[in-house]
């Protein structure tokens, strides 16, 4: 049995209930056996094969023992998961879940990263007796309700599925005394806020809370007093800074060389497994067809996949069977695959929290990774604003195979693309929010009917890459195939 305060917890933090307190003995010889987690949990962690903790492991995990609500923020692939969900194991170990009414709640904001915290519970508490439910979209509502009606320890799930089940009365919240909420910088970002707000009123107002984040925008801490009661406050890096172990270039070639810039530094760079993002759903698709016309194996995961293809697509990545994966940020958020040697950004984000987000896909556990952004001159003042975020600047890189641009020069833009000329751009927050809220990433459902329904399909690309880039006018997403063949 673990105490709720345990002895080793408040003796290893000493008088002074502050981060430099715990952070004086968070050095390298600190263990997990110092943070006051049960026999089982250690015998789990050492079959991991792991013995010592990262630092917002190691100042995290008392707190979270001693009941006390936390604000959380560390960088990408710094190990803020298992900060909760070893912690939360040892909590639950005693105690009986009932039917439809589960005692702790994990909100993520993806499909992809509720389904890693699973599998950290499998891992971890696979010496304790805990049920846990994994609600996410595109997967059977029955196989879910089977689950809730047995009664789980953990449920883990997005906001809109765990909506849609509440809705159907398939779920009761009024018994859960512990509540994360991950990425909550990105349930921001995707509008998931109203939906966290809800599924909060539901839950006793007492509870344990702990919220975690990469970044801490000022709204950010005022999302925190409305969730948290006396918080404590833990920060183990400046918030929104990048990775020391990820060496970072920047690439400027106009929109039209993108491609060619990019097969480049795919043949230049030794690429172990990279992912490849873009800002918009459909060019995901233009991108992956123009690597594989080119002899490249690339793969694809955005939001409007359905779960069964996302997974499928996930475990070829993993597995190696895929060296490329092609993707965007609502899919990839929270990814976590192991030794990822690189990151290319085929655009610039329009937030750039999200570049944070992004590079922070390599470069973790301590090893080293490369992040690669191709930038056009009109994307300028995007990369302004992410250097003035993370307070570093990016390196050029020239490349030989393809001509480089400058930003001083005006680009040469592509017809056909909303977004790119600047009398059309909207302000980067309102665009990363319509984006996002346009991708809607946990398909749930509301008043039966989909709300991947409301979206068209993007349009599969057939275009030869040294083809025009653009779509006929007045044709709209339909073209007839003879107008897109190169003249004889």
């Amino acid at each position: 049995m673990v105490c709720a305060y345990p002895i080793t917890a408040i003796e290893w933090m000493g008088d002074s209930e502050t981060t430099e307190g715990i952070a004086a003995h968070s050095m390298d010889d600190t263990t997990f056996q110092d943070l006051g987690l049960s026999d089982e949990i250690l015998r789990a962690i050492g079959d991991a094969g792991y013995d010592t903790p990262t630092p917002i492991q190691a100042q995290a995990i008392p707190y979270v023992l001693m009941n006390r609500d936390i604000m959380g923020c560390a960088q990408t692939g710094t190990g803020k998961t298992a900060s909760f969900t070893l912690p939360m194991i040892d909590i639950l170990a005693q105690g009986r879940a009932r039917a439809r009414m589960p005692r702790s709640l994990i909100l993520e904001p993806t499909r992809e990263l509720a389904a890693q915290v699973a599998e950290q519970f499998d891992i971890y508490g696979k010496h304790q007796n805990l049920s846990k439910a994994l609600l996410i979209g595109g997967v059977s509502f029955e196989d879910q309700d089977r689950l809730l009606d047995r009664g789980v320890d953990v449920l883990i799930a997005t906001p809109g599925r765990l909506l849609d089940h509440f809705e159907r009365g398939r779920v009761l919240l009024s018994d859960v005394k512990l509540l994360v909420i991950d990425e909550a910088d990105r349930m921001l970002d995707m509008g998931f806020i109203p939906d966290v707000e809800k599924i909060v009123s539901l839950m006793p107002k007492i509870r344990q809370t702990l919220m975690f984040s990469a970044t801490m925008p000022p709204v950010m801490r005022r999302l925190a007093d409305q969730f948290l009661m006396n918080p404590k406050e833990i920060t183990v890096s400046p918030p929104a800074s990048t990775a020391e172990t990820v060496s970072q270039s920047l690439v400027v070639v106009g929109h039209r060389e993108k491609r060619s810039a990019l097969r480049a530094l795919l043949r230049s760079e030794d690429v172990r497994n990279a992912l490849i993002f873009c800002n918009r759903k459909r060019d995901v698709s233009v991108v992956q067809n123009s690597l594989k016309r080119h002899g490249f194996e690339a793969g694809s995961l955005h939001g409007d996949m359905d779960q069964f293809q996302r997974t499928d697509t996930l475990e070829a990545f993993k597995n190696g069977d895929i060296k490329l994966l092609v993707c965007s940020d609502v899919a990839a958020r929270g990814l976590d695959i192991e030794a990822m040697s690189h990151v290319f950004n085929f655009d610039v984000p329009i937030n750039a929290d999200d570049y944070v987000h992004r590079i922070g896909r390599t470069g973790r556990a301590g090893r080293s990774g490369r992040a690669i952004t191709l930038a056009a001159p009109d994307e300028k003042r995007y990369l302004d604003t992410i250097v003035g975020l993370t307070g570093v600047e990016i390196p050029r890189l020239e490349l030989d195979e393809v001509e480089s641009t400058d930003f001083e020069e005006e680009d040469d833009k592509p017809r056909g693309r909303r977004g790119r000329s600047g009398s059309r751009s909207k302000k980067p927050s309102d665009n990363a929010k319509q984006e996002a809220a346009k991708s809607d990433d946990d398909g749930s459902v509301r008043n039966g009917k989909s709300r991947n329904s409301k979206r068209k399909k993007a349009r599969e690309n057939v275009r030869d890459d040294d083809g025009p880039d653009e779509t006929p006018v007045g044709l709209g997403d339909h073209v007839p195939a003879f107008l897109l063949r190169a003249p004889k």
